[in-house]
């Protein structure tokens, strides 16, 4: 793993950045845009996901950090469970979904596997190297 010295340094919230975007994107659009309570309740799980992994590297302490990735995790598979119910309401595309989908499912294999990675190193700060 290459040196992380930044939130922004972590693919996973690379990732979870480019997901929320394109939740604010298509939450923004016909039908879903006047579902308020889907809409509000998926942008505010998608922010969840890159806001958690934010904090928890920010906290400074490796049994937080791992605390804050589980949080994130959790808001990624609440995003997956709202992308079915936009589905099923016609709000988005099968293809919209399946892309949405897929970028969850690595948002949440990248968080689960830096879990993995923080369990074992001896990480203690905010910055660390293997």
């Amino acid at each position: 793993m290459a040196r992380i010295e930044k939130f922004e340094d972590i693919q996973a919230w690379q990732k979870a950045r480019i997901l929320c975007c394109e939740i604010y994107r298509i939450t923004g659009q016909g039908h879903f845009a006047r579902d308020y309570g889907l809409c509000d309740q998926i942008r505010r799980a998608s922010v969840s996901v890159l806001s958690n992994i934010a904090e928890g590297f920010e906290r400074g302490g490796n049994k937080e950090f791992l605390n804050f990735l589980s949080i994130a995790k959790g808001s990624v598979g609440e995003v997956r469970a709202q992308l079915y119910v936009a589905l099923d309401a016609d709000f988005i595309s099968k293809q919209e979904f399946e892309h949405l989908n897929l970028l969850c499912c690595e948002i949440s294999s990248l968080i689960n596997g830096f879990m993995r990675y923080l369990a074992q190193s001896a990480y203690k700060g905010s910055k660390f190297k293997d």
